[in-house]
């Protein structure tokens, strides 16, 4: 009855033929031979209505004969059985047959043959096979004798035999065998060809010719549309045809692929798409149809829309997420599908207790946590003095223990608070949608009053000046004194005896001379302060030697010729100042680099200490701070450098990363400090000085410079890029992840690079984890080498301040670095040992939560 093809569209038509063969007495049924598998006709002899007309040679042999199908609807054939004549060699040429793109070439026949043994008295040249040619042509060029009847120039593609033949024609009306067969050739590359047909001996009849190609149909697979697609010229080609998404789907994997057979099948998927968010896939796979009002879908994939969490809502089809109702929030960090929460109400019950001037408060959660489980306490403190005028907010002094913010149980113990003073606590409830409200959290509040407290303990003591048997000390009042000082009481005792031995004297005021103390020996201080309410806690225990007889004399002498052997005391001691820098090694940093002194240009410029010992060269000290510039770091040309991403923010402007190719050389990443727009000349010269620092110093644990951009805008200082970024935040990321024998490596590349630093007499100032920077092997390089920080006195970073103006990292400086800013080798030592707490720790905070006094 026929047959639909297999997937090749809906112009494929059912077939129903019958033949009637001159041949036959009988009617064959013939049906489309393909029905499995998409092809597209080019010629087929079975629907011509009139003669095919194709070409014979020699007339004598091939003859074309009609007869009528079923429906009476001619079918044209050709038939030759010239068996009794000798040399038979008879031609059947096809008419122009354009190949309309495809590159190989399928041929259907139906024939049936006669056995040569059936045939009485048959001569030996009978055959039952006959062979099938093809010839490629640009134009209709045959002729009757072009192309010649012969294999050359034909290209044979095979000699055909019959399955099955008849030996004799059954008067009964049986049906007769027809064989089918089908061969391939190519590739074919020119706009047509013809077919041709020799018989050499034999009684066969040509029944039907059927010309084709195969192609792949169009088809929706793995989410794309894949086109329609011809075979390759070869059986076993397999044909790339690349896919484009269906609407509203995304690629996942590229490229996109399916790959095309010789048979006009897919086969071989690679990559697919999926319906992006807001779409989900349905119809198997073939539409990406957007999530309907009331649903969601969060992000790329196969899954299907979700339903809307609690408290939630879409405002159109296709979302991507459900909004809150009002009142209702969704934290950052919340996923799209947890229900939107709303703020806690506002803890209960809450329980003082003073003790002097600590307190304890207790209180019970909140009735409505806001359903959410991240609820934590705030506490929020503020004075009102004796009841006179506006509450403010509580100082630094106040220590709130565990902490005073992010409070995880429901109590907290507060001390160092001032004594017969008033206080309101406000204990606020917040959880993670708090500050997606507009309004303030929910609190509850007790006011308390303190009452009379002890001095606290004196935070620090100074020597001012000792000789062989006395030393006089100062100290700084308390923090909180909690009412008048009425006088001081100063303990001593030698190191070596016991604190039983420890005398105690007196002071109305903060400074003491101590005598009738042993030369050369080292002695153990504490101080303590008395109000109205008693003796406050004693200092910390600090250490103070007198004066050997020795060094006493030596102190004598040394001042002699200052004070008396010139009229120029001034002039004597700068001279003095120049003589012991020049002799200067690493202990003379500060005479050869003074950040905060005066330029020696006369010791710098020479730029040897001693031969062959490289010395670093303040740049400050050049009277034009180009010079320095130009002297250390190289000027590169702006084309040669590619800003691709923002990566922070400077003092001075932003921090970029990018490439960098230099002529002959290949391409690197690096990082670029680049100025803002609108700076003044001051500066300018700041920004470039710290290049002019970078670029004397070559070693591998310190931050390498590639060069400078200051003939265009904006100026650059082009460094290495370090992946890892700055120590402290990448050791809090990957809290844990090393090994002990890792840190330990860190910190030997650290030290490497500081020793390079203070061999060249280079005073750091700021050596602290984050100004390590870290690269993809863990290699730890010095960096952060301006100058700026530490001339201005108006910044607000907490982290350097000082009392001596300018601004002092106080968690990372020495002690006499911190009282008398001096600064050496010895005190970037200091900062390293803090730094080696800092990696072992794994970014923790120096000294935790103390104030910067109490450091």
């Amino acid at each position: 009855p026929g047959c639909v093809d297999g997937g090749a569209g809906p112009d494929t038509a059912e077939l129903t033929q019958s033949c009637p063969l001159s041949l036959l007495p009988s009617c064959l049924p013939l049906t489309a031979l393909f029905c499995n598998l998409p092809a597209e006709t080019l010629m087929d002899s079975t629907t011509a209505t009139a003669e095919l007309g194709w070409t014979v040679h020699p007339p004598s042999g091939w003859e074309e004969v009609s007869g009528y199908d079923e429906n009476m609807n001619t079918i044209r054939t050709y038939q030759v059985c010239n068996v009794f004549e000798s040399s038979q060699n008879n031609w059947l040429r096809t008419k122009y047959i354009r190949r309309r793109g495809a590159h190989r070439i399928h041929v259907e026949m139906k024939f049936s043959v006669r056995d040569c043994s059936s045939i009485p008295n048959v001569p030996g040249s009978c055959k039952e096979t006959f062979n099938l040619y093809y010839y490629e042509s640009d134009f209709d060029s045959a002729t009757k004798a072009f192309p010649s009847w012969m294999e050359n120039p034909w290209a044979k593609v095979d000699t055909i035999a019959a399955d099955e033949s008849f030996s004799q024609v059954d008067l009964g009306g049986r049906v007769m065998k027809i064989n089918t067969e089908v061969r391939s050739f190519g590739p074919v590359s020119k706009n047509g060809f013809y077919l041709a047909f020799q018989d050499y001996g034999g009684c066969m009849s040509l029944i039907a010719v059927r010309v084709f190609y195969r192609k792949c149909p169009r088809v929706i697979q793995n989410g794309a549309v894949f086109q329609e697609t011809l075979s390759g010229a070869e059986s076993t080609s397999l044909v790339a045809a690349r896919g484009s998404c269906i609407p509203n789907a995304e690629e996942v994997d590229v490229p996109i692929k399916l790959y095309c057979n010789g048979d006009g099948e897919w086969l071989v998927p690679i990559g697919r798409c999926m319906c992006k968010a807001g779409y989900e896939s349905v119809e198997n796979g073939t539409v990406c149809r957007g999530c309907p009002s009331g649903t969601f879908k969060a992000s790329q994939g196969d899954e299907g829309c979700a339903h809307c969490p609690i408290n939630s809502r879409t405002t159109s089809e296709g979302a991507t997420n459900c909004v809150c109702r009002n009142g209702y929030y969704r934290a950052d960090s919340d996923p799209l599908d947890m229900p939107c929460t709303t703020i806690p109400s506002a803890p209960q019950a809450v329980i003082s207790s003073v003790n002097e001037t600590s307190l304890m408060l207790e209180w019970t959660p909140p009735r409505d946590s806001g359903g959410r489980e991240d609820l934590v306490y705030n506490i929020i403190c503020k004075s009102c003095g004796s009841g006179r005028g506006a509450c403010t907010r509580c100082g630094d002094n106040v220590q709130f223990s565990p902490r005073q913010l992010g409070l995880t149980e429901p109590r907290i113990y507060i001390s160092d608070l001032l004594a017969h003073t008033q206080y309101t606590f406000e204990i606020q409830a917040v959880n993670g949608v708090t500050d997606q409200s507009p309004f303030s959290p929910q609190f509850a509040s007790v006011n308390i009053t303190t009452n009379q407290a002890a001095p606290s303990a004196v935070s620090i003591m100074h020597q001012v000046s000792r000789t062989v048997d006395s030393i006089t000390l100062s100290w700084s009042q308390p923090d909180q004194p909690n009412g008048v000082i009425l006088d001081y009481e100063l303990q001593y005792y030698e190191k070596d005896l016991s604190e039983f031995n420890a005398t105690a004297v007196k002071s109305p005021t903060n400074t003491m001379t101590v005598q009738n103390l042993k030369a050369g020996t080292i002695y153990v201080f504490q101080v303590r302060a008395r109000t109205v309410a008693g003796y406050g806690r004693y200092s910390g225990k600090m250490y103070f030697q007198t004066m050997t007889e020795a060094e006493y004399q030596t102190s004598v002498q040394e001042k002699l010729p200052l004070i008396i052997g010139s009229p120029a005391p001034g002039r004597v001691f700068a001279t003095a100042r120049r003589a012991r820098s020049a002799m200067a090694g690493r202990e003379g940093q500060e005479g050869i680099r003074d950040r905060n002194g005066l330029p020696h240009r006369e010791i710098v410029r020479a730029g040897h200490l001693t031969p062959g010992m490289k010395i670093y060269i303040d740049p400050f000290t050049y009277e034009d701070p180009n010079e320095a510039v130009r002297e250390f770091a190289k000027e590169i040309d702006i084309s040669c450098v590619k800003i691709e991403q923002v990566i922070g923010a400077g003092e001075f402007g932003e921090v970029c990363s990018g490439h960098l190719k230099l002529p002959g050389k290949r391409e690197i990443f690096v990082a670029i400090k680049t100025l803002k727009a609108g700076y003044t000349e001051k500066q300018r010269r700041d920004f470039l000085s710290e290049a002019s620092i970078m670029g004397q110093f070559d070693h591998p644990n310190v931050i390498h410079l590639e060069g400078v951009v200051t003939k265009s805008a904006p100026v650059m200082i082009i460094t290495e890029f370090m992946e890892n970024g700055s120590l402290d935040s990448f050791l809090r990321q990957n809290d844990g992840q090393f090994t002990v024998i890792q840190l330990v490596g860190m910190l030997r590349g650290i030290a490497a690079g500081m020793k390079y630093l203070a061999d060249m007499n280079y005073v750091h100032r700021d050596l602290a984890a984050r100004n390590i920077l870290v690269n993809s092997n863990l290699v730890c390089k010095v960096s952060d080498f301006g100058l700026s920080r530490f001339l201005e006195d108006d910044s607000s970073d907490p982290t350097y301040t000082s009392a001596l103006g300018g601004k002092i990292p106080i968690r990372w400086t020495a002690p006499e670095a911190i009282q008398y800013r001096k600064f050496t080798s010895a005190s970037d030592a200091w900062s390293y040992g803090i730094v080696m707490w800092e990696v072992m720790s794994y970014g923790e905070r120096p000294y935790w939560d103390m104030t910067n006094q109490d450091v």
